[in-house]
This record gives structure tokens, C-alpha cells and sequence, in this order.
């Protein structure tokens, strides 16, 4: 998930909060809090505003290092262990992470199990991870799953997240129930499971109330389903056969979670990439490729045993990924080296792009590397801007829910570009 997906995801609960006259989200107040100021961390990867994704980005630089065969830079993952607050949660971004967090810091989800993920692969950081888990399990709704910010409600994206924090930390998701309602991450998961009818046929919705744009969540969902995260390993090939078309029948997570690949095989049959919809107030209001959701969903295809489904994507991936990726920074390189492994494909010869090389050079040079990621660090006259999300998208957001617009019914969801 790149910043620009976490930027919606933020203004979309600041949109759902507006239409269905809850409380206002913390995630809300998250998105638009003025930017930190200069200069950013010298840890700290990517060199577009980090307000909104810092955490998110550098877990998942770490994370997608790690998955390569490169040890981080230690500077790297020190700047992420210091993010966390007393508590054990994680918010988006600390400019100042020698001063206590504040009560009314919101706290991230997102970034909180992103960061567990990271942080259980480079390994070396017991307490730190204990403390995040502990954290999510106390912030765990009545249903099982979780919200983007706590107290409000579950969403399929921020459970599927939570999962595989918890996977990654030797704990198992079925296990961990809430204290309430008694349910776990897995109930909620089949919760947001479309039925077999209509045109998003077996996909995952964001939130029920929340129709629309379903890429995103299906494929968070396909891969959560199976206890896995961020970077998880191909299945076997052909395990999926049974999934190869909607199962009415399909009563249980299982089920649902091949229902969802094969709605992700079928959304992606024709062109290769799913598509995003309209941004509110964009004078180009027509449907772009999608380039974090496709990679995602060639990550869940690939762990889901969906090997033939997954080739297209992953081509077009192969021929179109690399400038996106050098525009929005090392969460995008990330999601490729993702799909890469998923694949078995080798992210130093991406479609001729070193995505290893290219994401150690967005921060510090890490500690080792593997034979062809010997890139060096590029000056910083020569970066791109991580995109960072744009505010008047997020005001846009809010005024579109307001004024009860159709932008939560043809929209998306949530953040994580």
C-alpha cells in the first residue's frame, strides 16, 4: 500500500463519518494535520512528506529488504523502533520522536501491524513488537476485526493487516478473540465477503456500508485468509482450482477467500490491471490503472495457488510498474518486490528494473546487499517526490460525503498508495 492508499483510506473515514453522522474519526484528523517540517530523518526512507505514510513506507521498505536478501541499514530500522509510542501503538508519522505522545495523537493501526511485520523480519526488536501486538489486541472491536483508527468501525483492509501482524509475531488470528463479543480477525473477515450476486460478485468490501472500488480489499482479504502478510510465498500451483468461478455455496472463510481470487482473476483477465476510480474535484475524471491494487492482487493470486491468473498482471506489472514506482517512492517498490516474490520472479530484473537497487537508494545504504542491489544512493536533486497524498483530494472527500454525493457508492474505501 502505497501513501497515496493510506490517504484515502483516511479521507474516506472522514467521508463515511460525514454521511452516516458518526463521530468524526481519528483517522480524519490524521489526514489533515499540517505537514512536519524539513529536513526529514536521515533513517527514514523516501523523501516526500512523511505526515501520512512515514511509518507505513519505512515498514514496508524494511519488510520488502528483507524479503530480498538485504539486511536494512540499522539507522533505518532504529528511526522505526523510535516511533513507537509508549503505549505500543504506531500513529502515521512522529516529527519529533523524543517527546511523549500526545493523548490526542491518533493511533494507526495500519502502520502499528505494518511495523510488527517490519520489525519481526530484521529481527532484534522482541519488546518493541510485544508491546505493538499488545497494543492491537486491546484496541480489537467487538466484532473481531479492526478500524483504521481506533474506535471505529472494523474494516476489511486494517483486520487483514492485523492479521498478519499477529502471524508474524507467533501468535495465531483465530485465537486472538475479543473480549466482548468473543469473535476473532477471521469472523470479521467473512463478514465484508460479497455474495455470489451482482457485479462484485464474491469480493471483499471495504465496510458494508462502504460498496464500490474492491480491488484493494479482496486482495488484503485473499491473503489474510490464509494467516498470512504483506509478503507471503506462492501456493501451490493449482490449489485454487475450486475457486475458479463464484461459489454459492461458500459458507465459511475458506470458501469466501476463493470466491475472492476469483474475483481478482476475472477483474484482471481482461486488461492486466484493475482500475481506480475518479478522485473527487480531479479535472480528469477518467478511471487510471490502478498500479498498488495490481500489484497486490497479483500478491494474492500468486499465495493463493493462482499461478496462470497471476502471469497477465504481473506482466503488465513487469512493463508499466517501474516509472510508478519511481514516482511514489519505496512503499511502491515495495508492493513490487511483493508480487515478485509471490511469483518466484526476481525483483533485480523486473521487466529490466532492479526494484532492489532502486528501493535502497530512496533511504540509507543498508548494511548488505544483495549481489545486484549495489546501486548507490542517487543525489537528492535527482528524487522523485514519494506522491504524497494531495489535501484537496481529502477535502474533496469530505464535501462529496457531505452533500451525500455517489462518491461512497462508485469510490474507494480507504488509504495505503
Amino acid at each position: 500500500m502505497t501513501n497515496a492508499t493510506t490517504a484515502r483510506r483516511a479521507a474516506v473515514a472522514l467521508a463515511v463519518s460525514a454521511v452516516l453522522g458518526t463521530a468524526l474519526a481519528p483517522a480524519a484528523t490524521a489526514a489533515t494535520t499540517p505537514p512536519p517540517a524539513a529536513p526529514l530523518p536521515s533513517g527514514l526512507y523516501g523523501t516526500g512528506d512523511p505526515a501520512y505514510d512515514g511509518v507505513w513506507r519505512q515498514s514496508l521498505a524494511l519488510l520488502a529488504q528483507d524479503t530480498a536478501g538485504v539486511k536494512p541499514a540499522a539507522k533505518a530500522v532504529d528511526w522505526l523502533t523510535g516511533q513507537q509510542c509508549a503505549d505500543g501503538a504506531f500513529s502515521a508519522y512522529r516529527a519529533d520522536a523524543s517527546a511523549a505522545c500526545d493523548t490526542k495523537l491518533p493511533r494507526d493501526t495500519n502502520a502499528t501491524a505494518a511495523a510488527v511485520q517490519a520489525l519481526t523480519a530484521t529481527g532484534g526488536a522482541d519488546q518493541t513488537v510485544g508491546k505493538a501486538v499488545a497494543w492491537l489486541k486491546s484496541v480489537q472491536n467487538a466484532d473481531g476485526g479492526w478500524s483504521y483508527n481506533p474506535g471505529g468501525a472494523s474494516d476489511a483492509n486494517s483486520t487483514a493487516v492485523v492479521i498478519g501482524a499477529l502471524a508474524a509475531a507467533g501468535e495465531k488470528p483465530a485465537a486472538v478473540v475479543s473480549a466482548k463479543g468473543g469473535k476473532s480477525p477471521y469472523d470479521a473477515l467473512l463478514t465484508f465477503a460479497r455474495p455470489c450476486t451482482g457485479a462484485d460478485a464474491g469480493a471483499f468490501v471495504y465496510q458494508p456500508q462502504m460498496p464500490g472500488a474492491v480491488g484493494d480489499s479482496t486482495a488484503a482479504a485473499v491473503v489474510a485468509a490464509q494467516g498470512a502478510g504483506l509478503a507471503p510465498k506462492a501456493g501451490a500451483a493449482g490449489s485454487a482450482a475450486a475457486g475458479a468461478g463464484c461459489d454459492k455455496a461458500a459458507k465459511d472463510l475458506k470458501g469466501a477467500a476463493l470466491n475472492g481470487g476469483a474475483y481478482l482473476a476475472g477483474a484482471l483477465a481482461k486488461t492486466g490491471h484493475l482500475l481506480t476510480p475518479p478522485m473527487p474535484g480531479a479535472e480528469d475524471s477518467a478511471p487510471k490503472p490502478d498500479f498498488g491494487n495490481t500489484a497486490d492482487a497479483v500478491v494474492a493470486l500468486a499465495a493463493q495457488g493462482r499461478t496462470e491468473a497471476a502471469k497477465k498482471p504481473l506482466e503488465w506489472l513487469k512493463a508499466n510498474g517501474a516509472g510508478w514506482a519511481k514516482a511514489s517512492g519505496p512503499a511502491a517498490y515495495a508492493q513490487l518486490v511483493f508480487a515478485a516474490n509471490a511469483t518466484g520472479t526476481d525483483p533485480a530484473d523486473f521487466g529490466g528494473t532492479d526494484l532492489v537497487a532502486a528501493l535502497n537508494a530512496t533511504g540509507p545504504a543498508p548494511e548488505s546487499a544483495s549481489p545486484s542491489a549495489g546501486t548507490e544512493k542517487k543525489d537528492e536533486k535527482d528524487k522523485k517526490d514519494d506522491g504524497g497524498p494531495n489535501i484537496w483530494w481529502i477535502v474533496g472527500a469530505f464535501f462529496a460525503a457531505s452533500a451525500g454525493a455517489g462518491f461512497l457508492l462508485s469510490g474507494r474505501r480507504k488509504p495505503r498508495a
